[in-house]
């Protein structure tokens, strides 16, 4: 005898707008996330500066990598539809504790990554006023300060408006700032020389290369892409979810590989890239002709993607913690829903005066701005890092549970979890004291939350991994009309 499964009244996401958001706008969430524009101009004098003229190949090892942790990711997206994103997939493989682990690494990441780009703007923001209206590092400070406060608003009113209006103003965004950054890369090549690349490191590897710092590049190239996952958190509320969000995660991989090895083949055909790696204000070489408007564009490009990638990551936090909560290991209020929009409105507002405080208080405080972006960068990277390597090891489990278990995902998932604790490993053995002094307080808080969780809400730990279910309305709306 057939048993017929019994279906929900009410799905444990009820609140959010349910299958409203077309392919564009999932795509336009994970490549605002990514901040390929902002990556582009920045990350290739980070990796050209680690790996000379090996660049290219920490670039495509990245690539390789980033490929494989998203064949992981869409075994899960092509199956259910969660907003928790990565956590709620890695329940259903790790269970409890992987999920929680995994919610921790996520909220790190996502919460730092969303302070990285108030950074981001206020760095590049404040620099170019300075440079335009020819002040000092004061006014650069306090035009950053302000520029913050002004993103920190926006983003959040665009959040609680709803993530279709978020989608269209990302993907606009993002593509004038590629358009933007495109030109001044081009103008670049125009403008360099042939045949005259910068002999920007040399060792003993094949071709001249040093191995070694093709190793070390791997690193900034992987902080690149980080967030192309991000939309699996829009789950609830794409259309066609299982097909529109696995190709949004692996089309935006592969965009951002294709512009960022792009941008390092022109870097390195620049005289003198690798060494404009620590200032915003010097991305456009004075000697490559008159191009004083070049660095304009660039820095108007990179603030635009900052504040689209800004958008993104609140996005996709918020749905993190709104997952959480409506689990109950998040506080209830944090389930809330705007009436009207349909959106985590408590969450964003709770959440994002939060990483605009930590920029603002650090910029008052003197702390310089290169030093308050390397340090979030580092903390988010390490976060995501953290969240791929959970879902990597979780994907062959839930097959496996499922009953749908291929040697190829097992293959993909080994390559995977072995790169990225070889990634983590070298990331911390080479950390700064503070870096490590930050890992080490975040590990004591996320445990110490496990610990006061399982006595004080077992059964919600236990219940991690909520995703959208068919519900009985579902079903009667499907019905004859």
């Amino acid at each position: 005898m057939t048993r017929i499964p019994v279906l929900r009244s009410r799905s444990p996401v009820a609140g959010l707008r349910r299958r409203s958001l077309r392919p564009p706008g999932v795509f336009a969430q994970s490549v605002a996330t990514t901040a390929p524009a902002g990556a582009m101009a920045s990350t290739p004098l980070l990796v050209i500066a680690a790996a000379g003229n090996g660049a290219l190949w920490s670039f495509a090892i990245a690539a390789v990598l980033v490929g494989l942790v998203a064949a992981c990711i869409t075994v899960f997206a092509r199956r259910m539809a969660a907003a928790g994103g990565l956590y709620s997939f890695t329940a259903q493989g790790l269970g409890p504790g992987g999920a929680y682990a995994c919610a921790v690494a996520m909220v790190v990441g996502y919460g730092m990554l969303v302070a990285v780009t108030f950074a981001g703007a206020s760095w590049y923001g404040g620099a170019l006023v300075a440079r335009l209206a020819g002040g000092s590092d004061a006014l650069a400070a306090g035009a950053g300060v302000a520029l913050v406060v002004v993103l920190a608003v926006t983003v959040a009113v665009c959040a609680v408006r709803g993530v279709r209006l978020a989608g269209r103003v990302m993907l606009v965004i993002e593509a004038v700032s590629i358009g933007l950054i495109l030109v001044v890369l081009v103008a670049l090549a125009l403008t360099t020389a042939p045949g005259t690349p910068a002999p920007v490191g040399a060792g003993p590897g094949p071709g001249g290369l040093d191995l070694g710092g093709i190793a070390v590049g791997v690193l900034p190239a992987l902080a690149a892409f980080i967030g192309f996952d991000s939309a699996a958190s829009l789950g609830v509320e794409a259309r066609r979810p299982f097909a529109s969000i696995p190709r949004a995660i692996t089309a935006t991989a592969a965009v951002a590989a294709v512009l960022y090895l792009v941008a390092t083949l022109v870097q390195l055909a620049t005289p003198g890239g690798a060494g404009r790696a620590t200032s915003p204000t010097s991305g456009v070489p004075a000697t490559v002709g008159d191009l004083s408007w070049a660095s304009v564009l660039m820095d108007i490009g990179i603030v635009a993607s900052f504040g689209a990638c800004a958008l993104a990551a609140v996005n996709t936090l918020v749905r993190v913690l709104f997952s959480l909560a409506r689990e109950g290991v998040a506080p209830a209020a944090l389930g809330r829903t705007h009436r009207r929009h349909l959106t985590p409105a408590v969450a964003v507002w709770v959440t994002v005066p939060v990483p605009a405080a930590v920029v603002v208080v650090g910029t008052a405080a003197g702390v310089a701005p290169a030093t308050v972006f390397g340090g979030l960068v580092a903390v988010a990277t390490l976060g995501f890092l953290a969240a791929y390597l959970l879902v990597c090891l979780a994907a062959p489990r839930f097959l496996a549970r499922i009953g749908e278990l291929t040697g190829g995902v097992v293959v993909v998932s080994v390559l995977a979890s072995a790169a990225l604790v070889a990634t983590v490993v070298v990331v911390v053995v080479h950390a700064s004291t503070g870096l490590l002094i930050t890992l080490a307080g975040l590990l004591v808080v996320g445990v110490g939350g496990w610990f006061v969780l399982r006595r004080r809400r077992g059964p919600a730990l236990q219940g991690m991994g909520v995703y959208d279910e068919t519900t009985t309305a579902d079903v009667l709306a499907a019905g004859p009309r």
